[in-house]
């Protein structure tokens, strides 16, 4: 699952985003009416001084001063008018891009598995959300407005001096090919030096992102010196590849201002000879060869800032374009729906039966099977313990039971059926797992609880939060339920936060239950009441519970023990002891170190 490399898009990328903006392509169509109409008016605007010139100074005659002022005002009103419409719409269109290009993204992510989530750091994927969707919604709204408005002056200004004086207007046009050529040379470097400056800037938006959410762990290891010398060096290589892309962006200005600069040259030089007889073409050509300066500058600019965009777009269309390890059939969405549209009532009841039919898997990033031919039944209501050293790869069999990985061989049956013939939210809706890490959402207990259901009572939230022994905890928070927690949860404990999360778990009533060391970050306290809580959360629901405090899993139905990513041994607690093999191992020398532990103590 790898983002795809966008060398060349057309039209600096342009097309690659049209997908995105149906919601605002209506107001785009007006905005580029109003945006040609006032650029028309700037047209014409300089024929009025022609005709002043020619009539009223040059040749006396005023009988049409008053139709000439009133068509004057009427000019310059539809050109205010038109101008103040459309840049209107285009902070309505910035603001609505942005809106429909970050909503489509952040409903994109929530469709990838977990391996995109384990290679890209979080400003890595933020940096594509935000900082390149303003980039673009600046590019479909005033970007496109500006160059609406400029290009066809420019064109429009071309085309009225061919007509007043063609020889003249030739020798002006000389110049463009010189722009174009221009372009051709500077375009490539230009891209390329771009996205070195937004790759970079990503990785500073992650360090950015490190060095806040890992503040504790910094301090604790005092290593707030390396932290701040390797940010250092990012923000020293951004700022050596923007000045390298500045100066560039500065070659390719002024050149393009020289150019463009002899065009007025050539008005000045050639116009003086047609300045005696006809006054008021002249100051038309004057005009326009100045009116097009801007037009000229403002390309210089753009382009460069295109080429800057068309970066933005390669890697959001990269982002969008990104597939899942894991998906669903197209006639599994036709029947049950996808994550963000369920058709909840097409869903059968799940029970909790599991199998693994001769299941061969690896990661998508290796090469070596996990696990080869395994076979195992887990009916409804059994409890099965995972157990191993730390990083011996116990949170396999969990992954393939989630549907967060795909089995590379073999199925995995739910309820008799392979879990590919349902979708992946009807699975999900039926498992509970509380994690290692606790993570808690930002708000207050009460909303934490209700995002395992979201249309709980009091009386149900408060049965779960009894359930698993925490109702003393909710009882001394400030505010009880309506506590708020803090960003992630940090302003509890993590005893408190697991607490927190067990209890949400139950309150989905999951059919699978999934234990992922759930007490291994835990004080003994709170390890005790989840100890407690355990045997009544547990029953009547299929539990899958990985371990790596071996006290925990004697009751189990069954023991995997995992070695080296692989299923060495499986079987009860005493069948296993019996075996004296790498349970019976594991378990005497833990034993003994925790009787060490008591006895020192």
């Amino acid at each position: 699952m790898k983002e795809k490399s966008q060398k060349h898009l057309p039209w600096f990328g342009i097309g690659k985003i049209l997908p995105y903006l149906g919601k605002v392509r209506k107001k785009i169509l007006v905005m580029v009416i109003f945006g040609l109409v006032g650029s028309a008016t700037d047209i014409i605007l300089p024929l009025f001084q022609r005709y002043a010139l020619d009539h009223f100074v040059r040749g006396g005659v005023f009988d049409t001063l008053v139709l000439f002022t009133s068509a004057y005002l009427a000019v310059v009103g539809i050109a205010a008018g038109s101008n103040y419409i459309a840049c209107s719409l285009a902070t309505i269109i910035e603001m609505g891009v942005n809106r429909e290009l970050r909503q489509k993204g952040f409903e994109h992510l929530q469709t990838l598995s977990f391996s995109y989530f384990n290679r890209n750091s979080v400003g890595y994927i933020h940096a594509r959300l935000m900082s390149d969707t303003g980039r673009i919604g600046g590019l479909v709204s005033w970007t496109l407005v500006d160059g609406i408005w400029r290009i066809s002056y420019l064109v429009g200004s071309i085309g009225v001096m061919l007509w007043l004086n063609w020889q003249l207007a030739g020798m002006v046009l000389l110049i463009l090919p010189l722009l174009v050529v221009l372009f051709s040379i500077f375009q490539r470097k230009l891209i390329r030096v771009n996205r070195e400056v937004r790759e970079v800037n990503s990785r500073i938006t992650g360090n950015f992102n490190e060095g806040i959410t890992g503040a504790k762990t910094i301090k604790s290891l005092a290593i707030e010196e390396k932290i701040a010398n390797r940010f250092t060096e990012e923000t020293k290589t951004m700022r050596r590849k923007s000045v390298q892309a500045s100066r560039l962006r500065g070659l390719f200005a002024g050149t393009m201002n020289l150019a463009s600069s002899v065009a007025l040259a050539i008005v000045l030089w050639k116009g003086g000879y047609i300045a005696a007889e006809q006054v008021g073409t002249f100051s038309v050509f004057m005009s326009y060869a100045q009116g097009m300066m801007e037009p000229l500058r403002w390309l210089v600019d753009i382009i460069s800032d295109l080429i800057t965009t068309q970066v933005n777009i390669e890697r959001f269309t990269n982002l969008m374009a990104v597939q899942s390890d894991v998906v669903d059939t197209p006639e599994v969405i036709e029947k049950y729906g996808d994550t963000l549209e369920p058709k909840k009532e097409n869903w059968e009841q799940l029970r909790g039966d599991i199998e693994f039919r001769d299941v061969t898997f690896h990661y998508p990033d290796g090469e070596e099977n996990v696990l080869e031919h395994f076979s195992l039944k887990i009916p409804f209501g059994t409890h099965v313990a995972i157990v191993g050293e730390t990083g011996a790869g116990k949170s396999t069999l969990v992954n393939l039971v989630c549907r967060f990985f795909e089995p590379t061989g073999g199925q995995l049956l739910i309820d008799g059926r392979d879990a590919r013939e349902r979708s992946q939210l009807w699975l999900h809706s039926a498992i509970g797992y509380v994690l290692q890490t606790p993570h808690l959402f930002s708000g207050t207990v009460r909303e934490n609880l209700l995002m395992g259901k979201e249309d709980a009572t009091e009386e149900e939230m408060w049965a779960a939060i009894r359930a698993v022994s925490a109702e003393n905890v909710i009882e001394h928070l400030d505010k009880g339920l309506d506590t708020d927690v803090g960003e992630g949860g940090d302003l509890l404990s993590t005893g408190e936060k697991q607490l927190i999360s067990f209890a949400r778990a139950v309150l989905a009533d999951p059919r699978i239950l999934i234990l992922d060391e759930a007490t291994a970050s835990v004080d003994t306290m709170t390890e005790a009441k989840i100890q407690e809580a355990m045997e009544h959360v547990t029953a009547g629901r299929t539990c899958l519970m990985i371990a790596h405090r071996l006290s925990t899993v004697r009751n189990a139905d069954i023991i995997l023990v995992v070695q080296d990513g692989k299923i060495v041994e499986q079987g009860t607690h005493r069948e296993l002891l019996r075996k004296k093999g790498y349970y019976f191992d594991l378990y005497t020398r833990q034993y003994e170190d925790e009787a060490t532990a008591k006895l020192l103590a």
